[in-house]
C-alpha cells in the first residue's frame, strides 16, 4: 500500500452518505448553492433506495392456498435483486400479522 502522501486528496465543502433521493436532493441543492459536493453510495447511483424501489406493499394474505410468509419472503427478496439483507427480511415476513 503507498504512503498516504502519494495518494490523491480531494476536497469538498460537503459529502453527502447515500444516493437515494434525499441525497440527490440534497447534494444538488448545495451544488446550486457553489458548494463543491462529493456523494457516496455503497451502490452504483441507480441502484440506490429510491429508484430500487417497488413501491405498494407486499403481504401474504392468506387469501391464496400456497399464499404463506415464506412467498411473502420469496418476493420482497427478489424485488430487491438479492441485496437487501435476508435475515431481517426473513424476521420481518415471518412476524407479520
Amino acid at each position: 500500500m503507498p504512503p498516504t502522501s502519494t495518494l490523491n486528496r480531494r476536497r469538498f465543502d460537503a459529502v453527502i452518505v447515500g444516493a437515494g433521493g434525499a441525497g440527490m436532493r440534497c447534494s444538488l441543492q448545495l451544488a446550486n448553492a457553489g458548494l463543491n459536493v462529493a456523494v457516496l453510495s455503497k451502490v452504483f447511483p441507480t441502484r440506490s433506495h429510491t429508484v430500487a424501489a417497488q413501491g405498494g406493499i407486499g403481504a401474504s394474505l392468506g387469501n391464496m392456498t400456497e399464499d404463506s410468509w415464506l412467498w411473502h419472503m420469496f418476493d420482497t427478496v427478489k424485488g430487491s435483486d438479492y441485496l437487501g439483507d435476508q435475515d431481517a427480511i426473513e424476521f420481518m415476513c415471518r412476524e407479520a400479522p
